[in-house]
Parts: structure tokens; C-alpha cells; sequence
């Protein structure tokens, strides 16, 4: 039978003490004075609405409990009541309030949702557009010095978050759930997050989407982004006139089924890898929309690459075993391939989905609706693009982390420290249990 106070194994013996009540995440606390040390309470208290004076927590006490939820290995809001409020008492970095509180306050931040139709549509599209979050998220951008970089980098894409909220809707996929616009920016930061419902795919209303991000660039008098990537959703006459006027150069996937009469007339391939090539051409699409616009068909360069069929079956279209895949930019000053290498960079938004989702609580949308959902995916997406600062900041410090490494990594090395706050001479001073793998 199990004894609470002895535990004898072999040759072995365990015993239970009574002792002060110790914090397994000591490392959060290095975290917690780095994000106030670069001013992130002071943001979020000045661009979100006034607290009245007999508010118990800030808008920063906020924002640090959920950051805690995230950076210390949960997955769910409740976790913050369950697992982690004993471990930050007394912390003189945040009174941590409860989930209910943060949800409460979450709600607070809602704004309705909007609905619309595509052109020639007959089906409702509903989607929510935060704009006090969107200023927030790049007035952190800017006191982080993420935008201060002399080139700019643009991508765009959808995912789905598969779920059963109660206003979800069916995707493409066949199965409930919401499809995000995300625009991120140089490919680690989060500069636009746009909920919309499960039923509205990536091409659908995009270019109001985009209207949408390019308008918060203006406002906020970020420069002009040097270059725009986005999938084959994007390729859209509204959508690239927009951003041919917005950015310097743009590089967008096409549709085979509205290009691959071009893909014969490419006469010159080069190797982009054992298995693909990569080939050119001049083009003007889009004729039909420029007159109905009475615009000036524009010329644009086609980027092509093939790769043999594993089949072997010859394609009635372009008579030859290959599977094509284009990209319509207009910038014509780089290679082929360099076009082709450039593109594949927006790979990364996959990457970026994947944590977004299984770091940082998307899977676990806490509300029942796209508003309040909206609210979650926006301060989420903050937490995440302070965690690409924390990590390229604490990887100089520690030895064993780097700054690409993955949260769970992260937790293990530098989060899980044991320690006590203690009182000395009126001063409270931090006690670490351990030791950390500090660079000279």
C-alpha cells in the first residue's frame, strides 16, 4: 500500500517534507523583465481602453497571463486556475488573474462581424475585422523594432481551424470550421490576422481583404514592403492590379487552368534541382477584365517549372510527361531561379500555421463565436511574435538554445527553473534553484 509519507524502492527511500512553496517556472520571470524593460505594458495600456480605477488587473496583467499560459506548456486558458496560479504569487511582475477574468476582458475587445458577397455570389460570406487589434499588434511591432528592417517582405495566406463552434461553417475540406487571412511580415512576424468563416475559401473577397492590410501599412506609415508572395488563391485580376500599386514587386502561383497554354512556349529551361527546371516568358493576361475596367492590359513575366511525371502520361494539354507549376511576377530583373527560390520561401507560412496552432492555442479556441474568436487569434498571434524576439534574445544568453528552436524546446531549457522569490533588506530578490548555461 502507498504511503503518502515513506516510498521505498529498492534500496532506495523517498520522503515527503512539508516545505515553502517553491515556482517551477522560474525562467518566465527573466521573460516577464525583458518584455517590460521593452516597454510592452506601457503599449498595451495606452492603445486599449481606459480600465476604470477599481480595476484590479491591467490590461498588461492580461496580456502577461496569457503570454504564462503559452510560454510555460498549456494549452487551454483554464490551465492558468488548474496548474499555473501558485507558481506566480506575489510575482512582482503580474497580479495573475483568473481564465474567467481574461476571457471576460477578451469579450470586451469584440467588435460585430461583417458580411458580404462575391461578385457574382449568392452566398453569404462572414468574416470580422478588428481594427483596435490590428493598430495594437503593429504598435508592438513598432516598440519591438520589427518593421525597422530595410527590406520588407509581404505573404499571404489562409488556413483552416477545424472546430465545432457554434457558428462554424462547412470548408472545402468537408468539416466545420473557420479559414483566417494571415498577412505576415519578413516571415516571422504576424502583421494581420482576419477570421472568416469556414465557407468563404482563400479566394473569396481577398482583395478586400488585402485593401484591408495595405490601408493598416498606410496608417501606421510603415515603407512601402519590397515584395509580395502570396499561393495561386491570389491569382485574381482585383487582387494583383491592388497590389502591383501597393508594393514594388509581387510574385503569385497561378492556376494551370489559366495559364498552361503559355507553358509550350517556353523554349529555354534551366535546372533548378536534379528533378525540376525552371523556364520564362512574357505575357498579358487578364484582357477581358482590363477592358471590362477600361485599364491598360499589363505585361507580366510567367516563371515556370516542370518536373517529370512519375507516370510517364504524356498531358493532352502541353503534349509532353510534366507536371508544370507557374508564377506570374513583375519583377524582371532576377533569374528564373532566383524568382523560383524566392517563391518557395513562402513555405514558411505553413511553418508559421503549425506553431500558431500547436504553440500557441489555435487548435483551442476558448469562445463560441468568430468575434470573440477574432479577439483570441489576434493576442495569440502578439504572444507569438514576442516569442520570436524572447527566443533570438535569450538563445545570446543560454547555450543550449538557438534562435530558431520550437517553444517545447524553449520551456525545457529556460522556463522550467525552479525559484523563490525572497524579501532581503526590503527588496525582493529572485532565488534560482539550479543552473543556467549562461554564454560569457
Amino acid at each position: 500500500m502507498f504511503s503518502p509519507k515513506l516510498v521505498m524502492l529498492t534500496n532506495t527511500y523517498m520522503k515527503l517534507l512539508n516545505s515553502p512553496q517553491l515556482s517551477a517556472f522560474g525562467g518566465m520571470n527573466f521573460v516577464l523583465e525583458f518584455l517590460t524593460n521593452k516597454g510592452i505594458p506601457r503599449v498595451l495600456n495606452r492603445h486599449l481602453p481606459k480600465m476604470s480605477n477599481q480595476a484590479k488587473y491591467s490590461w498588461s496583467d492580461i496580456f502577461y497571463g496569457m503570454s504564462i499560459i503559452y510560454l510555460c506548456g498549456g494549452k487551454y486558458l483554464e490551465d492558468i486556475n488548474s496548474h499555473l496560479r501558485p507558481h506566480f504569487e506575489d510575482n512582482p511582475y503580474i497580479k495573475l488573474p483568473s481564465s474567467d477574468t481574461i476571457t471576460r476582458r477578451l469579450k470586451q475587445l469584440a467588435v460585430d462581424n461583417q458580411t458580404g458577397r462575391a461578385k457574382r455570389g449568392e452566398v453569404d460570406h462572414q468574416f470580422n475585422v478588428n481594427d483596435l487589434l490590428s493598430d495594437l499588434n503593429v504598435h508592438i511591432l513598432k516598440q519591438t523594432g520589427c518593421l525597422d528592417q530595410p527590406v520588407l517582405t509581404l505573404d499571404y495566406d489562409n488556413t483552416i481551424i477545424f472546430n465545432e463552434k457554434q457558428d462554424s461553417n462547412m470548408t472545402y475540406k468537408r468539416d466545420y470550421g473557420y479559414q483566417p487571412g494571415v498577412c505576415t511580415i519578413n516571415e516571422d512576424q504576424i502583421l494581420y490576422v482576419e477570421n472568416r468563416n469556414g465557407n468563404s475559401d482563400a479566394k473569396t473577397l481577398q482583395a478586400d481583404t488585402l485593401q484591408r492590410v495595405f490601408e493598416l501599412i498606410d496608417k501606421h506609415k510603415i515603407p512601402q514592403p519590397n515584395h509580395f508572395r502570396a499561393d495561386a488563391a491570389s491569382y485574381q485580376f482585383d487582387v494583383i492590379d491592388l497590389v502591383q500599386s501597393k508594393v514594388k514587386y509581387f510574385y503569385i502561383g497561378c492556376r494551370n487552368s489559366y495559364v498552361e497554354k503559355y507553358f509550350s512556349q517556353v523554349t529555354h529551361w534551366t535546372k533548378l534541382n536534379d528533378d525540376i527546371e525552371v523556364g520564362q516568358i512574357d505575357f498579358t493576361p487578364f484582357l477581358r477584365q482590363a477592358k471590362e475596367n477600361k485599364t491598360q492590359p499589363k505585361r507580366y513575366r510567367l516563371v515556370v517549372k516542370r518536373s517529370p511525371k512519375d507516370s510517364k502520361q504524356v498531358d493532352l494539354m502541353t503534349q509532353t510527361a510534366y507536371d508544370y507549376r507557374a508564377i506570374i511576377t513583375n519583377n524582371f530583373g532576377l533569374t528564373p531561379v532566383e524568382v523560383a527560390h524566392f517563391y518557395n520561401h513562402r513555405g514558411n507560412m505553413e511553418r508559421q500555421f503549425d506553431i500558431l496552432k500547436n504553440d500557441f492555442g489555435w487548435n483551442q479556441m476558448p469562445f463560441s463565436s468568430i468575434k470573440y474568436n477574432q479577439v483570441f487569434l489576434v493576442f495569440t498571434a502578439m504572444i507569438r511574435n514576442l516569442f520570436k524576439m524572447i527566443i533570438h534574445h535569450f538563445s545570446k544568453k543560454c547555450t543550449n538554445l538557438n534562435a530558431n528552436c520550437r517553444l517545447k524546446r524553449f520551456i525545457f531549457t529556460w522556463i522550467i527553473l525552479p525559484c523563490k522569490w525572497v524579501k532581503s533588506a526590503r527588496i525582493k530578490k529572485l532565488r534560482i534553484y539550479g543552473k543556467i548555461n549562461f554564454t560569457t
